[in-house]
C-alpha cells in the first residue's frame, strides 16, 4: 500500500479516515441488529443512530436555517445506497409521461439513463450545453424551461473536468419559474459549502462514499421542506405493519426494507472527520496540490487538458490525453509502471466526452484527495511525462 499512489478520489475517496474503519466494525459488532424492528436495547441504540445521523446531515446541508433558528424535518433526510439510487428515486417520482425535464450534458449516467427511461415512456427532456469551459447560463436554464416541465435536474460539479455550477443562481431561475430545482452533489457534498435553503434546492443528492468519506452503499436524499416527490418503492418499513399501501410520511415514502446499518454509523463518522477538519481546509489543500499537477502536466509536450483551466469554481479533479496514446493504455502504464492509480474511459458521462471532444475513447482522470502529497504530485507529474516522451 505505501507504493500506491491513488488519485482516483472523484470515483471514490481512499484511503478512508481510521475513524469510518473502526465506527463500522465497532457499531456494528455491538448494535448489529434491526432498527425500528422491535423495543430492545440495541434496537433502540441502532435507531438513535439513525436519526441522529439524519438530524446531522439536514444540518449540514441546512447551515443557513439552523443558524437562523428555523427547524429542519430531519425525517426529510432519507437514506439510499448511493447518488445513483437517489437520482433514479427523485426522476421517477417527479416526472412523468407527458412531462418535461430540464438537465445538462455535463451529467452522469445516473441522471442521463433513468432521464432517457422517462422519455422513452413519453416525458420530454432537454439537455442545456454548457460554455466552452464548462459551465452552464443560468439563463439557458430559464430558456429551456417549458410549461410542462416538472424537474430542473443539475450536476453540482463535473467528475470529468471538475467545474463547479452556480446552483444559487440557476436555484434562483427555478424559484421564479416555479419549478423544482434537485442538485447532484455527488463530487461536492463533504468539499465544498452547500446549503439548500440559500439556492433554492429542491432535493440535494448525496453519496456518501466520496467527498463525505463513508464507505460504500451509502447515501441519500435531504428533501426541501416544501417540495414533494412520489414513493415509488414500496415494503416493509417496521412501522403500522398492517396498512395495507407504503406509508406517505417521511422517511418512509423512499425508505423501504432494512437500512444499511454499519453503513451508516461510517457515514456519520465520515462526516464528522470531515466537519472537525473542515470543508475550507478540505479543500484548499486539495487544490493546492491540484494547481501544482495541472501546471505540472500542462508543461508537458504532447500532453491535453480538457475543460477548464480555472483554478476557481471547480474542484480537484482533472482529465487530460496523451498524443499517440489511448487513454485506456495510458492508465495501465501508470498503474503497472508506476503505481499511480486513475481512471480511464468516458467516466459514466458521454454527453460531455462529446461536447469537448474526447469521445469516443475518453481521458484519463486525476482527482486529488486528502491523503494525497506533493510528492504524489512530483511523481505524476513525471511519469505522465516519461509516457508522453516515449512516443514523441
Amino acid at each position: 500500500m505505501d507504493e500506491i499512489i491513488y488519485l482516483d478520489n472523484a470515483a471514490t475517496s481512499f484511503p478512508k479516515p481510521d475513524v469510518v474503519h473502526d465506527t463500522v466494525r465497532d457499531f456494528y459488532r455491538d448494535n448489529g441488529v434491526n432498527p425500528g424492528r422491535t423495543g430492545c436495547d440495541l434496537a433502540i441504540n441502532a435507531e438513535q443512530m439513525i436519526h441522529g445521523t439524519r438530524k446531522k446531515f439536514s444540518a449540514f446541508f441546512n447551515k443557513s436555517l439552523i443558524d437562523a433558528g428555523v427547524e429542519k424535518d430531519p425525517n426529510r433526510l432519507v437514506f439510499t445506497m448511493n447518488a445513483t439510487m437517489s437520482l433514479n428515486l427523485i426522476i421517477n417520482g417527479v416526472v412523468g409521461p407527458g412531462d418535461h425535464v430540464v438537465t445538462t450534458v455535463l451529467e452522469h449516467n445516473s441522471v442521463i439513463r433513468p432521464v432517457n427511461h422517462k422519455v422513452r415512456e413519453g416525458a420530454e427532456a432537454t439537455y442545456v450545453k454548457p460554455d466552452a469551459d464548462g459551465y452552464i447560463d443560468p439563463e439557458d436554464i430559464r430558456k429551456a424551461i417549458k410549461p410542462n416541465t416538472k424537474l430542473v435536474v443539475v450536476n453540482h460539479a463535473s467528475n470529468v473536468t471538475g467545474v463547479v455550477q452556480d446552483i444559487k443562481a440557476i436555484g434562483a431561475v427555478c424559484e421564479e419559474e416555479g419549478v423544482p430545482f434537485a442538485v447532484d452533489t455527488a463530487q461536492s457534498a463533504g468539499v465544498l459549502p452547500i446549503d439548500m435553503a440559500e439556492c433554492n434546492v429542491s432535493f440535494l443528492v448525496f453519496t456518501g462514499h466520496k467527498g463525505l468519506f463513508g464507505p460504500t452503499g451509502t447515501g441519500g436524499i435531504c428533501v426541501a421542506d416544501d417540495a414533494e416527490v412520489k414513493g415509488t418503492i414500496y415494503g416493509g418499513t417496521g412501522v403500522r405493519s398492517a396498512v395495507p399501501y407504503h406509508l406517505e410520511e417521511y422517511p418512509y415514502r423512499l425508505e423501504a426494507g432494512t437500512l444499511n446499518l454499519a453503513g451508516i454509523a461510517g457515514l456519520s463518522a465520515g462526516l464528522d472527520w470531515v466537519q472537525k477538519r473542515g470543508t475550507a481546509s478540505i479543500y484548499e489543500h486539495e487544490m493546492g496540490l491540484f494547481g501544482k499537477l495541472q501546471t505540472g502536466l500542462r508543461e508537458i509536450k504532447g500532453v491535453s487538458l480538457w475543460g477548464t483551466k480555472n483554478l476557481k469554481e471547480r474542484v480537484a479533479t482533472l482529465s487530460v490525453s496523451v498524443e499517440h496514446y489511448d487513454a485506456s493504455d495510458v492508465g495501465t502504464i501508470l498503474d503497472v509502471e508506476y503505481g499511480i492509480q486513475t481512471r480511464t474511459g468516458l467516466h459514466c458521462a458521454p454527453l460531455i466526452h462529446e461536447f469537448h471532444g474526447s469521445a469516443p475513447r475518453g481521458t484519463v482522470r486525476f482527482s486529488v484527495g486528502p491523503f494525497n502529497t506533493d510528492e504524489h504530485i512530483e511523481k505524476a507529474v513525471n511519469a505522465v511525462a516519461e509516457i508522453a516522451a516515449d512516443r514523441q
